[in-house]
């Protein structure tokens, strides 16, 4: 399987489906896990973190539930390649900064990623759409579970798996949930929400994860514990934070749609008129703008509107190294404005 493979099908968690769809774009379940008897990988030298990354890919081969992923080692891809994959949410940040020893095998419907060598060993995400937090643990413990015949984790009863962070430390799960919340910004309560968010032990983020600010209203929420705490309770706790957001944003939505619904209207058709005609448009311009045209189409507001999952698709599509990906070439800042304000144009056509 090649890179540009991916270019030709949707992501799992960008099809716009699944309970929740309208607030909730994706569910997330991560498990980190190490291996007995190696360093972890900050610490290791090159030749046992090499000996980690063959281990790892002969013994992901033998795994019934990751028989059809594809193991991809980040030596052998470009700049644009890693960047890519970060865009799609398969790897992070940090894991394509570094590409010594390190690898990520992903299924060909992009539910599967696994990180090998990121901060920990193994890092294994199974990502669905919409509000499906219980799914995904379905599939990862799954997966987990299999690893764990063909592996040795690193585990201790009295604390649980062991991680390079400390924090990870216990079940050694994070969960997350990404959510459009764009009346909650708009009715400037969001503050509150994410304020309340924290004291609960949560974590808010970008959506590009770790490091990354709010934008286009989109916020990725996770738990922070994961030591002392069964997964099915983080799942849980989770699941009723999330449920709590989803009514006030849609207490929010209806009371801005009833008190200014001209008001809506204009800045909807207004995002939807700029988008079908730009000739040039950033990143975040575009982002901000989908963020109201997808609002819009949720409420009613646009009579011909596109599917949900064009809407998302194109949240992640025009970003830098996939409109590279579609030219098959390097294109600088300028040359990316227009080839995104081409690419939205087309994709907009009803």
């Amino acid at each position: 399987m090649q890179i540009n493979d991916f270019l030709n099908h949707t992501s799992e968690w960008l099809r716009g489906t699944g309970p929740n769809a309208d607030i909730v774009i994706s569910s997330r379940i991560r498990l980190a896990r190490n291996l007995n008897k190696f360093s972890f990988p900050h610490w290791a030298a090159k030749k046992q973190s090499e000996d980690v990354l063959d281990l790892l890919e002969e013994k992901i081969k033998l795994v019934p539930s990751l028989a059809q992923v594809h193991f991809l080692r980040l030596a052998s891809m470009d700049a644009v390649d890693k960047q890519f994959l970060v865009e799609r949410h398969l790897m992070s940040l940090e894991h394509a900064q570094k590409d010594t020893s390190r690898a990520v095998a992903i299924d060909h419907d992009e539910i599967i990623s696994i990180m090998a060598n990121e901060e920990d060993h193994l890092r294994i995400q199974v990502m669905q759409s919409g509000f499906n937090l219980h799914q995904a643990w379905q599939v990862v413990n799954i997966i987990d579970d299999e690893l764990s015949k063909v592996l040795d984790y690193a585990f201790l009863p009295e604390w649980g798996y062991l991680t390079a962070c400390p924090t990870n430390t216990g079940t050694g799960m994070r969960s997350s949930v990404m959510l459009h919340l764009p009346a909650l910004v708009m009715t400037r309560q969001i503050d509150r929400v994410l304020a309340a968010i924290s004291k609960l032990s949560f974590t808010t983020r970008g959506l590009f994860g770790e490091g990354t600010q709010a934008t286009g209203n989109l916020f990725q929420v996770s738990n922070q514990v994961s030591l002392g705490v069964k997964e099915e309770e983080i799942i849980e706790n989770l699941n009723g934070l999330i449920k709590q957001i989803i009514d006030q944003e849609n207490q929010a939505r209806q009371a801005v749609f009833e008190r200014n619904k001209e008001f809506l209207a204009d800045r909807v058709h207004r995002s939807f008129g700029i988008l079908k005609n730009a000739r040039i448009i950033s990143s975040n311009e575009t982002i901000e703008l989908l963020s109201m045209v997808r609002l819009g189409c949720d409420l009613g507001l646009i009579d011909k509107c596109m599917d949900r999952r064009v809407i998302n698709e194109l949240f992640i599509i025009t970003q830098p190294a996939h409109l590279q990906k579609l030219e098959n070439k390097k294109l600088s800042s300028q040359e990316r404005d227009i080839k995104r304000a081409q690419l939205i144009r087309d994709k907009l056509k009803i």
